[in-house]
């Protein structure tokens, strides 16, 4: 069971005691984190180039020696919720020809797949205060084969698999070493790092680890006056850095057996990047080139910068390991002035490490349900603690942005215009959850509905501030549009906020043992104007069909959806439709929930009520010519209009024809007897069209317990999609369901238009095409948070036909179960791509021995952006743990919960992992 935090603070446990004091304000334990990005260079925020090309604009490469403006990177780094100050790593092992400070990986145009890291590191564990967190990161011994990685991979085809790090043969021998980090807080401004390297090979390893201290670069840009690092000597040898900045204040890093410290600036080395003579010798990369080729003038002499490192130069005998600690506080003048003071840092430094691993431990014993197996909790806790390393202080400023390229933000827009021209009001200076903190550095809206969703178990009170984030002035668009995300702001993705803020709405009521309606009714406004820009941009021809473009699904069809007026027409989406269906359920739940104590709110539910019963119809109409719905074969597809009048439906069987099934909310009888509008309006219709024939579900039909629902598919139609998606010749993988169907492999799809032929053939693994940059692949694999938002629709349908509606499951079996019981076992088969089969063999890791049987790999898990259709191995983002961490969840609930128990408690919207709060 989670703890509820409303109980006394005697019952809760040392974490859940340092989120309340956070939540209350009386202790700022959020303060610092692993904030810090993993690649700040190749982003949009800090490219200058007139053409838009973010990665050749700002490179690897470059950044060693160029100081960002926006924001900073680093290897297993914190900061503070401002990334002024920074802590990382950098290491070398005397034969690469530069230091590792940052993480390695392939651009958009070097990869044969696109953009993709080239290193292995893990985020094994943290608290949602970052109380305690580890982290572990694996160094070669030998030279580094960044060479080797971009030549390979950009020689090889599409049709080729990528060429990973591991394929190099360089930790063949074990000749690496485990770099494995972790953090401690005494205090929320007191913060204990304890870096211990473990030697893997058989021969002795000389090693420098140089912890680095640095400041973000604000004063190039006049932010204020320049902060200052400097070396402050304790006795004992116990040297320390002294870092004071004018707004942040003063902060002290205590090193423990240093070599040596060594200063340079956080400025760019203009004669290297821009061929310009530097105004001073101490660049970002002195010390690099300090450590690398011993330039001694390339760090300043009298031990004072901006950027800082304490160089330790380890000699670890074969399988030793060597540790250091460090401590990192906030200072005071009576602790600057107190040599004692920074000789007994580390005195109390075991027993506090101890004691808070004691307290993760007792954390996560709390939240995780009981009964879970020894694989299910490893997957729960890694897939946890990859959600919040994964949070990042985001600086985007549009407005200045915009300037400083010679663009007026209240200029004219011509065409298209510059990029993001017309979001010149936001202004992003926060603390949020990536998708991926290398490959994708920066928020995605849908993508950080789903992140909330699984961040409601463990830090509710976070989930809510992020949802409230994309609402707010500096975010949304005064026309009410959600920023997608920062290659184009203007971009749509699936309309899934509403949804997310229902279901942390009522976990966390759950979990605090009150609802939070002020939350709740300030993001439902901002969701009205959502809302309404939905219907006003994106419904073209006021009939309630949508068109969103790619909406977040990429290269899925036939042709990047984004551009369907040059295909000759325009495009209306199945999936589209269906989002929007959902959305308005949503809406419609939201209303009554807080209808029940304000009448004010009441009006909502008829609104969205016909919203909902509009677009159904629209989605299923059978007098429709070339509707979505296609009766023959009992599935939806996108349609597209063309110009001279004809339409054509696109038969390509993918996901866009599934997520009409997500369109399913469930009332309890009570909130039916209380609000009888919400079926009243149908059979006003049905009494003003008498003529009027669709086949969505009539929401006044009462099912177990008297439920009603509102669903886009009526029984027949519900068991026709089920019947495909459930073939295992079609969507149904051993791993969960697949985005296309496997049908398309012996028979692609294909369109002719303007003599060109488009094919969409069923690809389960890397994507073969090169649009949006060809770095994921919607055409086969499986992707968890529509596989998610699947198992919950069934699960609510579940809780209104009860246990006697049955469906073949696996279609062609002959076995058959309910609705619960299917959504039970596709949630066990997504939970299975992590644990290990009866082989001892994870899914995720593919056919790689290494990652499977070495004791040092085999147990550290990586939650990928997608999944192969065909045997679950991990493809595309590696770290893409904030939607793919969404199988927390799945092993919550129905570890959770029994099919009597969900079928007793009700739907009410059916949300995973809450029930409605306070039962029934």
């Amino acid at each position: 069971m989670v703890v509820s935090q409303a109980q006394s603070s005697e019952a809760l446990s040392p974490e859940h005691q340092r989120l309340a004091e956070a939540d209350q304000g009386q202790k700022p334990w959020r303060a610092w984190g692993p904030y810090l990005s993993e690649r700040q260079w190749g982003t949009v925020r800090e490219d200058d180039s007139p053409d838009g090309d973010a990665w050749e604009s700002f490179s690897h490469d470059q950044a060693r020696s160029r100081a960002y403006q926006w924001g900073e990177d680093g290897l297993a780094g914190i900061s503070d919720d401002h990334q002024l100050l920074c802590f990382a790593l950098a290491l070398w092992n005397g034969k690469d020809p530069i230091i590792k400070e940052r993480l390695f990986g392939l651009t958009n145009s070097e990869g044969n797949h696109g953009e993709d890291v080239k290193e292995y590191y893990y985020y094994l564990d943290s608290t949602p205060t970052h109380s305690y967190m580890r982290y572990l990161y694996k160094y070669p011994l030998n030279a580094f084969p960044y060479e080797d990685l971009v030549a390979v991979n950009k020689a090889r085809s599409r049709h080729e698999s990528e060429y990973e790090l591991i394929d190099t043969g360089i930790f063949d021998k074990n000749e690496y070493c485990d770099i494995e980090v972790e953090y401690a807080k005494a205090d929320p401004e007191d913060l204990l790092i304890q870096i211990t390297v473990h030697n893997r090979s058989d021969q002795a390893a000389s090693l420098a680890v140089l912890p680095t201290l640095w400041f973000r670069n604000t004063w190039d840009q006049g932010s204020g006056l320049k902060p200052l690092i400097k070396a402050q000597p304790g006795e004992s040898g116990a040297a320390s850095l002294h870092a004071s900045h004018p707004n942040l204040g003063d902060f002290v890093l205590h090193c423990q057996d240093a070599d040596e410290l060594v200063f340079t600036e956080n400025e760019t080395n203009t004669e290297i990047i821009y061929d310009k003579p530097n105004q001073s010798p101490y660049t970002k990369c002195g010390i690099n080139r300090y450590i690398v080729h011993g330039e001694i003038a390339a760090v300043n002499p009298s031990q004072r910068g901006t950027k800082a490192s304490a160089v330790h130069n380890l000699s670890i005998g074969a399988h030793a390991s060597s540790t250091i600690q460090l401590r990192l506080a906030k200072s005071t003048p009576e602790s600057n002035n107190d040599s004692a003071y920074h000789d007994s840092a580390f005195h109390d430094f075991d027993q506090i490490l101890d004691r808070r691993k004691q307290d993760c431990d007792d954390y996560y014993a709390r939240v995780m349900p009981a009964g879970l197996s020894t694989e299910q909790k490893l997957v729960f806790r890694q897939a946890v603690a990859g959600m919040l390393w994964s949070k990042q202080f985001y600086n985007y400023d549009i407005a200045p942005w915009l300037q400083q390229r010679g663009i007026d933000p209240m200029g004219a827009v011509n065409g298209q215009g510059f990029r993001n021209q017309q979001w010149h009001h936001m202004n992003n200076c926060d603390v949020i959850s990536m998708p991926d903190k290398w490959e994708y550095p920066w928020y995605a809206a849908w993508d950080l509905a789903f992140h909330s969703m699984a961040f409601s178990l463990v830090d509710p009170s976070f989930a809510k501030q992020q949802l409230s984030l994309m609402l707010s002035s500096e975010y949304l668009h005064p026309n009410g549009q959600i920023p997608a995300y920062e290659w184009n702001f203007g971009d749509v993705n699936p309309p899934v906020h509403a949804w997310a803020t229902y279901l942390v709405y009522l976990t966390d009521a759950s979990l605090h043992g009150q609802a939070d309606h002020q939350w709740l009714k300030q993001s439902f406004h901002k969701l009205l104007i959502n809302f309404t820009w939905w219907v006003n941009r994106k419904d073209a021809e006021g009939n309630s069909v949508f068109q969103g473009g790619f909406l977040g699904l990429d290269n899925i069809g036939i042709f990047d959806r984004t551009e369907s007026p040059e295909m000759g027409g325009r495009l209306e989406q199945a999936d589209g439709t269906a989002w929007m269906a959902f959305y308005a359920q949503t809406m419609v739940n939201i209303a009554v929930e807080l209808a029940r104590s304000d009448e004010t709110y009441r009006e909502y539910i008829a609104k969205f009520i016909k919203h909902y019963l509009r677009i159904a119809h629209a989605m299923v109409n059978r007098n429709a010519s070339e509707s979505m719905w296609d009766e023959e074969e009992g599935f939806f597809y996108d349609v597209l209009r063309k110009s001279d009048g004809s339409s054509t439906r696109l038969k390509v069987r993918s996901m866009v024809g599934l997520i009409p099934l997500c369109a399913v909310h469930v009332f309890e009888q009570d909130v039916v007897e209380q609000f009888p509008e919400i079926g009243d309006y149908l059979q006003h219709m049905r009494d003003k069209y008498p003529g009027l024939h669709s086949s969505f579900h009539d929401i006044r039909l009462k099912g177990y317990a008297n439920r009603q629902m509102m669903s886009a598919l009526d029984e027949t139609n519900l068991r026709r999609v089920l019947k495909i998606m459930l073939d295992p010749d079609e969507f149904l993988s051993d791993h969960g369901i697949r985005s296309i169907s496997k049908r398309h492999e012996r028979a692609p799809y294909r369109f002719v238009h303007n003599q060109q032929e488009y094919v969409v053939q069923y690809l389960p693994a890397e994507s073969d095409s090169g649009l949006f940059g060809g770095n994921s692949n919607w055409r086969g694999p499986i992707w968890m948070p529509v596989n998610f938002a699947i198992i919950r629709s069934l699960s609510v349908y579940y809780t209104y036909y009860g246990n006697d509606f049955k469906v073949e499951f696996p279609t062609g079996s002959g076995q058959m179960a309910n609705l619960y019981e299917v959504a039970e076992n596709l949630s066990h088969r997504l939970v299975s791509i992590f644990t290990r089969n009866a082989e001892g063999f994870r899914p995720v890791f593919g056919s790689q021995r290494t990652f499977q049987s070495d004791p040092n790999w085999k147990d550290h898990l990586l939650f990928y952006e997608y999944f192969h259709g065909d045997n679950g191995a991990g493809i595309g983002a590696s770290h893409q743990t904030g939607w793919s961490g969404l199988v927390v969840n799945l092993i919550h609930y129905f570890a959770a919960n029994t099919q009597e128990s969900r079928l007793a408690s009700g739907g009410n919207t059916g949300p995973l992992p809450a029930e409605r709060y306070g039962g029934d």
